[in-house]
């Protein structure tokens, strides 16, 4: 039997994913069955099943994926000189994520909500979305101690606490942009307009408007 290309198993997985995304945006992940993304990627269920035993694997595979997208701008922001302030780096975090999760079709950030939802009464998937929630507060929590090194935040602020806080920011716009169709623009500069005070740009704007 002639040998399987790595090729043709990742698009197989990656076909099996984006049912499953599909199915989660449109029916919630509860109400999603096995059954259901058989039907809507069109395989077998010992096809499926090769690849992903259950519904939590789809969801562990997705949440990493939308995790990996975000860990590329937080290294981008790291790498940077200067680096970014901390409206800055929330609204490249967030426009990066809403540009690249959309790029297939399917918004899998809507399927994150679902998710968030039936952590509340799952153990396992709890303990998925827990891990990534700590994996990318672990990213806001590097740049904050970058921002303390370079005076953008009090040298004596709780990196671990900013870390945490702009974390709940950026998924409270994932919330409000399926609840409400919140642009990413429009959040990011409602946060710009509290967090610059002493930004050196808002103070060169003020310069300039008084003269």
């Amino acid at each position: 039997m002639p040998r399987v290309s790595d090729a043709h198993l990742a698009a197989r997985r990656q076909q099996i994913l984006e049912a499953a995304w599909r199915c989660f945006a449109q029916q919630g992940f509860h109400a999603t069955s096995m059954q259901d993304v058989f039907a809507e990627s069109g395989l077998s269920a010992g096809a499926v099943y090769r690849y992903f035993p259950s519904k939590a694997d789809l969801v562990r595979t997705t949440a990493e994926g939308i995790a990996g997208i975000a860990d590329e701008v937080f290294h981008e922001m790291m790498d940077s000189d200067p680096c970014p302030w901390p409206d800055e780096a929330l609204r490249r975090v967030i426009t990066y994520i809403q540009e690249l999760v959309t790029d297939d079709g399917t918004d899998r950030t809507k399927v994150a909500l679902h998710v968030w939802s039936e952590a509340l009464r799952n153990q396992e998937i709890n303990g998925i979305v827990t891990s990534i929630a700590d994996r990318l507060i672990a990213r806001w929590v590097e740049l904050a101690e970058r921002w303390r090194a370079v005076g953008y935040v009090p040298a004596d602020a709780d990196a671990q606490k900013i870390g945490r806080t702009l974390y709940g920011v950026m998924i409270g716009f994932v919330a409000q942009r399926h609840l409400f169709g919140l642009r990413a623009e429009d959040y990011a500069d409602g946060f710009s307009s509290i967090t610059t005070t002493g930004h050196p740009a808002s103070v060169a704007e003020v310069a300039g408007g008084d003269a």
